[in-house]
């Protein structure tokens, strides 16, 4: 049985596969290999079976459609509609989370048809929504953000998606710089905890260091380099395009909107909160709704904040955002 573990939004999640095929495709959601199983305890564990024999619901109550509990073991039944099924068990502070595929057909042939799709939304279901749903017992929220030390500040990079933030990453990435994720992340308003994944770039960009695989809006994907687990933010900087490169100070209730949209309108999260709360009415445990309002006005009251604008067809860099000369 192929096992590993990897930290991802700050928690330490050992996997445990049934088959290469499983293994690899959580491998793919974390933007790389899977680091040996070590002494340190994990938070969440994740076992992917290969039975399609369905989990047993026998004094389960039910909760909502498709999922039944009894406040310590949950089953979720086609979990955000990936074919798998998922049965969690909260003991302590330890997260279990044992996965089955069993799609119906209509399902199966999607996903069969849809084969990049299928990966993305496996590994959003099977890694990064257990792992986002444990950092929330923390009083960490999800974020569509990454974190840079880099050019002697360390940057909340936030804003919209198309507007070039994993090639503003991707390019300071391989200079050197020190980085969380790609463009999520979990924050409490002070500290900030990358989601291990994969560096998503447009395919033309030569900063991605040669060929690599396609995936959603046309995009490539490729090992994010310097990647490490939290970084304390010291700059909050929200990216917009426009007809020219422009800096300027920014208001931080206008931060904070940005921070709080950009996470809410995220792709990547959209099937998030109804696990999140899902979870949450099953276990009472975690937040019934993520403070993500709270703490990104944390972070933006506390930290200066500036809009960058990039020009169309233009590119910065973060010692021209750290130094205001763009």
């Amino acid at each position: 049985m192929p096992s590993g573990q990897l930290t991802t939004a700050g928690e330490i999640v050992a996997v445990h596969s049934e088959g290469a095929r499983a293994h690899h495709l959580i491998e793919r959601a974390a933007g790389g290999g899977l680091a040996p199983l070590g002494s340190e305890r994990p938070t969440v564990v994740l076992e992917l079976q290969q039975t399609r024999e369905a989990f047993a619901t026998k004094g389960l109550r039910p909760v909502t459609r498709g999922t039944s509990s009894d406040g310590m073991r949950t089953v979720i039944g086609n979990a955000c509609g990936s074919g798998f099924d998922l049965q969690a068990e909260v003991t302590d502070d330890l997260l279990r989370v044992v996965a089955r595929y069993r799609p119906h057909h209509p399902t199966r042939a999607a996903n069969t048809v849809l084969a990049g799709r299928f990966g993305l939304l496996a590994g959003q279901t099977l890694l990064h929504y257990p792992a986002l749903w444990r950092a929330g017992w923390r009083g960490r929220v999800p974020l569509h953000a990454a974190v840079c030390a880099t050019a002697g500040r360390v940057v909340m990079l936030a804003g919209p998606g198309g507007v070039g933030k994993s090639t503003l990453i991707g390019r300071a990435a391989r200079d050197g710089a020190r980085t969380t994720a790609d463009n999520l992340c979990v924050g409490d308003g002070v500290e900030c905890f990358g989601l291990a994944e994969p560096l998503r770039l447009d395919p033309t960009d030569p900063s991605q260091g040669g060929p690599a695989r396609t995936t959603s809006h046309g995009r490539s994907v490729a090992t994010l380099p310097g990647r490490v687990s939290g970084l304390l933010p010291d700059l909050v900087v929200m990216l917009e395009r426009g007809p020219t490169n422009d800096i300027a100070e920014a208001k931080s209730a206008d931060a904070a909107r940005v921070l709080v949209t950009g996470t809410y309108a995220a792709g990547e999260l959209r099937r998030y909160w109804q696990f999140a709360a899902t979870m949450a009415l099953a276990t009472n445990i975690g937040c019934a709704h993520p403070a993500v309002d709270a703490v990104a006005g944390a972070y933006a009251d506390r930290l200066p904040c500036l809009r960058v604008r990039v020009g169309d067809g233009e590119h910065v860099s973060f010692s021209q955002i750290c130094e205001g000369k763009l």
